[in-house]
């Protein structure tokens, strides 16, 4: 590993609670596609698996900053627990419901019950900002360690929930899934020393929500858009390769794809570039729309496995900039809830992602999927756009952690000072 990343992992606690963490978040990429699996392996019914999930990804988004909202106000032990309690025991029952042939509407109830599952990626990224909060440099490092962290995830947790999902029984998949999140969620919980004190309400006095930010609004909006080319290359990729007569091929795709944006989120992690945050985020947002154009030429698996490959570059770099941006427009005692935010929009995303392009696939072939990961593309690269002004204003309200180019507040009155 590069010094920079050995580096972070010098304060205690650390390679503890980011253990934890990849076991807890390992469900990020295996939920959504084990049930998708599950459900197209029972009933072969793909429009029915895309609303399943699209279903668990709009509860997620519904409960998921309301359950980070009381983290930061109770902390993460006595919140994420329960919440885990929950989430894993509707997921049982969603599989006991799909196995035993129950009505429909059972299973999008548990899915819906299901949406309280935590943000784990969040409450790590805060755990690294209490810790590294006046030290630029290294909240960078840790920010893209946290980015590969995901993209490692998405690499093999396709291959595990379509792998079991497909050799072994169709529920093995989210069964899984849900034990990873209990048990990761468990030995994060169990770390106290590195968690982030709670802000009771009362303290800072302030009962609104993270999202009356002007740049977190503009941050969440674009990742509805950008959720959605998640979605739809899921549900493209898994129908594109069934049709090619190689099914279980597409965890091995889905893991090139996330292989490239781990690539790069190394890379990006070993560099400290100057400028404004603002005007990079917008340059990989564009990026990733572009890189869309080359999914729908793809006439067989190998030729779609490069051109994954290549989208990918743009993913972490663009995920890392984005999470200085919340630094820099959320007041601290909502940081959980403002990252949380992201993970909404993507969950938003995916839903209308994944179930549009279920029917897409329905009515017009697997290929024909990829419109819809274009089309998002365009959208978010728009909104970026027309967002632009809102992130280069300053934040309003408590001050935040850094500024737009993630120099701490300490530093700059430091600089001045000299």
């Amino acid at each position: 590993m590069p010094s920079p990343y050995r580096a972070i992992f010098a304060a205690p606690g650390t390679v503890g609670f980011s253990a934890a963490g990849l076991i807890g978040r390992l469900p990020i990429s295996m939920v959504g596609v084990g049930i998708l699996t599950m459900i197209s392996e029972i009933t072969g019914r793909y429009a029915m698996a895309s609303a399943l999930t699209g279903t668990l990804a709009l509860a997620a988004a519904f409960i998921g900053p309301q359950v980070s909202r009381l983290v930061d106000q109770y902390g993460q032990r006595r919140v994420l627990r329960p919440a885990t309690l929950i989430c894993v025991a509707s997921v049982a029952v969603l599989l006991a419901a799909a196995a035993n042939g129950w009505p429909d509407w059972t299973l999008f109830v548990c899915a819906a019950v299901a949406g309280c599952v935590p943000s784990v990626g969040s409450m790590v990224r805060a755990r690294w900002t209490v810790i590294y909060r006046d030290s630029p440099r290294e909240l960078h490092t840790a920010y893209s360690f946290e980015s590969v962290v995901d993209e490692v995830c998405f690499i093999f947790g396709p291959i595990i929930a379509i792998g079991l999902s497909t050799t072994w029984f169709p529920e093995a998949g989210p069964l899984i899934a849900a034990l990873c999140l209990l048990v990761g969620v468990w030995l994060l919980t169990a770390q106290r020393s590195t968690e982030p004190e709670p802000h009771p309400r009362e303290e800072h006095g302030d009962r609104t929500s993270a999202l009356r930010s002007p740049g977190l609004q503009v941050l969440t909006a674009t990742f509805v858009a950008t959720g959605a080319i998640f979605g739809s290359i899921d549900v493209s990729t898994l129908a594109f390769a069934e049709e090619q007569g190689h099914k279980s091929a597409a965890s091995f795709i889905l893991a090139i794809w996330a292989f490239g944006s781990c690539l790069a989120g190394i890379v990006f992690g070993l560099l400290h570039l100057k400028g404004k945050s603002e005007r990079r985020w917008v340059l990989g947002v564009c990026a990733m729309a572009v890189s869309m154009i080359p999914l729908l030429l793809a006439g067989n698996l190998p030729f779609l496995a490069v051109a994954l490959f290549v989208s990918g570059l743009a993913i972490a770099p663009t995920m890392i900039t984005t999470m200085a941006l919340i630094e820099a427009h959320v007041p601290r005692a909502k940081l959980t809830e403002g990252m949380t935010w992201i993970s909404t929009g993507l969950a938003v995303g995916v839903a209308v992602g994944s179930s549009v392009t279920g029917l897409v696939i329905d009515a017009s072939g697997a290929r024909s999927g990829y419109v819809v990961s274009i089309s998002s593309g365009v959208a978010a690269a728009a909104v970026a756009f027309a967002g632009y002004r809102r992130l280069t204003k300053p934040a309003q309200g408590e001050e935040p952690a850094t500024d737009g180019d993630g120099d701490s507040r300490a530093e700059q009155q430091g600089d001045r000072v000299a």
